[in-house]
């Protein structure tokens, strides 16, 4: 199975977040916005780098006018490549706006480079926020599983299938306890692969949803890869509810249902399904909840809940009402600190993050 590997993580829209090194950052910064156009530096005004793909920058920036924070993603177009990945996640953010969906602002096109200047998320990551916040119970589990549903909803209506969904691309737009939560970087996303028409938040309007289209590219981060992508079958918009199933998991345990040094034995454990709710704090996690995971992680993608279905379950309609507010905020917290660490002592071939091939 062949995989193109990406430089991915932390930071805005999914890229990794540099070090802070004062004067070295000062002079990528200087580096950086001497390669912007004075076109846009004329309306902002360039500030940090955040992140850095194969194919792209990613700054902060304020608008000169308002003073707002922006991010922009500078993404290069001379080579074949660059100009197919900037083309397709262009043509996904500028099709998109919903409040749960990072959105595209404004672009600036040149034959060099491309300019997509972005609504800057600062409020971290889902799991950072899930760590940081002491106490954390199913109800909180289901309000941001609810938005991150509320917006992939909207995308498999419009005929998007993002095929990256993962805890480091949900971020929440600012630190407050009432922010909105943002699905993010559209690198591997594309359309296609989507028949369902969803009744959502936000959703409506003209769709493209009536046409159901089978992908077939080999892409995703492993530990969220859906079982049809590895066995090489057609796919759908539901490998983001494959994903979804983990996310819910790894949100209430602070551990992975798929999980496995060898990647060979990790695609074997999630195209069979194998996984359980064993270990602490599954003891104390409602039936409800499970059956939620369980309607997700189906190996079948055609008895695998929808975006539809999931924000209708039970669990996540009530806001997990009859479920017990127990805080699983220590055994999350420990669960995702042993993970870091049996993470950090694996060889860097193990554990890249992210791979694909554009569509």
């Amino acid at each position: 199975m062949k995989m193109m590997s990406r430089r991915r993580g932390r930071g805005v829209c999914g890229f990794p977040a540099p070090n802070r090194d004062g004067g070295g950052q000062k002079d990528r910064v200087a580096k950086y916005r001497d390669k912007f156009d004075p076109r846009v530096t004329a309306r902002y005004d360039i500030k940090a780098l955040i992140g850095r793909g194969s194919f792209s920058r990613v700054v902060r920036a304020e608008h000169r006018a308002t003073r707002q924070p922006f991010a922009i993603k500078m993404m290069e177009v001379e080579l074949p490549e660059g100009r197919e990945v900037c083309a397709s996640e262009l043509a996904v953010l500028q099709r998109v706006s919903h409040s749960n969906v990072i959105q595209l602002i404004q672009v600036f096109q040149f034959p060099q480079r491309v300019y997509m200047v972005l609504e800057l998320a600062t409020g971290g990551e889902l799991l950072e926020r899930v760590v940081s916040r002491g106490r954390f119970t199913e109800r909180d589990a289901t309000q941001a599983i609810r938005m991150v549903l509320a917006g992939v909803g909207y995308l498999h209506n419009l005929g998007i299938t993002h095929r990256d969904l993962k805890p480091e691309n949900l971020l929440y737009y600012h630190p407050g306890a009432d922010s909105r939560l943002l699905v993010t970087d559209f690198g591997l996303a594309t359309f296609g692969g989507t028949g369902e028409r969803f009744e959502g938040d936000d959703a409506g309007g003209d769709t493209d949803a009536d046409k159901t289209w089978s992908l077939r590219t080999t892409c995703g981060t492993p530990e969220y890869i859906a079982p049809e992508i590895l066995l090489r079958k057609p796919y759908t918009c539901a490998v983001d509810l494959w994903a979804m199933g983990v996310i819910a998991y790894i949100v209430l345990s602070g551990s992975m249902p798929f999980e496995d040094d060898s990647r060979t034995r990790l695609y074997r454990s999630i195209m069979r399904g194998k996984y359980s709710f064993h270990g602490d704090p599954w003891p104390s996690v409602s039936n409800l909840a499970k059956d939620f995971i369980r309607g997700l992680l189906q190996v079948d993608p055609t008895t695998r809940l929808t975006a539809d279905q999931a924000i209708r379950h039970p669990w996540v309609a009530t806001l997990a009402a009859g479920s017990s507010m127990r805080n699983l905020h220590r055994s999350i917290s420990r669960n995702l600190r042993q993970r870091t660490s049996r993470s950090s002592s694996r060889c860097p071939s193990s554990t890249a993050s992210s791979a694909g091939s554009n569509k």
